[in-house]
């Protein structure tokens, strides 16, 4: 079967940033854990998608994405400063630390804390790999068709389909 919408795709990759044309290893999901999802649904960047559409098991591909494909242009922008006294309980974070948040809509994200102060603290809301280009290489190891119930859940149960929630 080939990767079309509505299949569980199960695969390996290897995540690379490209810095300067130098490739700098990120993450990895190997045979032992694979990355499995439904195709088709909004789960991954659409560029990565079109990139797999029409594989199938054993098929090997690498490509690059532009930042612009991927997670964006960093925007100098996206930041905020907090008031220091809500770390009261916490205490301040250290700059590096990556903060869980939540809008007052309950959408949650990560911030990434740029700077401290005795007053703030600047946190960088840009996902941490904006701006960077991105280079996949990746093994398919399972296409199926997607159960009645991932596809009415909206997300795949497993490279099998019999992993529970």
């Amino acid at each position: 079967m080939t990767i079309t919408p509505n299949s569980v795709v199960a695969l390996t990759y290897k995540l690379h940033t490209i810095n300067n044309g130098e490739k700098e290893f990120v993450e990895e999901a190997d045979k032992s854990n694979p990355l499995v999802f439904l195709y088709g649904v909004g789960m991954m960047l659409p560029k990565f998608e079109e990139n797999i559409e029409g594989l199938k098991q054993g098929d090997t591909v690498d490509f690059e994405l532009l930042a612009v494909d991927a997670y964006g242009e960093k925007d100098d922008s996206a930041v905020a400063q907090l008031p220091a006294d809500i770390f009261k309980e916490s205490g301040i974070p250290p700059v590096g630390e990556i903060l869980p948040l939540q809008d007052n809509q309950g959408n949650q994200f990560r911030a990434r804390v740029v700077e401290v102060s005795p007053e703030a603290v600047v946190v960088d809301l840009n996902h941490p790999m904006a701006g960077q280009n991105l280079h996949f290489d990746i093994e398919i190891l399972n296409v199926r068709e997607a159960t009645e119930d991932e596809l009415s859940h909206g997300h795949a149960h497993g490279i099998d389909g019999d992993s529970g929630h």
